[in-house]
């Protein structure tokens, strides 16, 4: 019985990628959408991080933020910076 379930379970996820796949995403860290792939690749060429530096730093940046009082700071710049 335990073994029909991570059967079914593996076939599912499985389907769940593909069908990101033909969305046309990309899986990193999760699947992402061609524009937060652009803006990925662009982070990662200007300062040579890896994923899982970009996403390390992604949260310490908001982190400091919110610690600082500073996070409608850091939404109206993202939001005027948005390509």
């Amino acid at each position: 019985m335990q073994n029909k379930k991570l059967v079914a379970n593996a076939e599912k996820q499985k389907r769940f990628r593909l069908k990101q796949k033909e969305l046309g995403k990309k899986q990193v860290r999760g699947y992402v959408t061609a524009p937060a792939m652009e803006c990925y690749a662009e982070i990662s060429a200007k300062t040579g991080w890896t994923d899982s530096e970009v996403l390390s730093n992604a949260l310490r940046i908001t982190y400091a933020a919110y610690k600082c009082g500073q996070i409608k700071l850091l939404n109206e710049w993202l939001k005027d910076h948005n390509k």
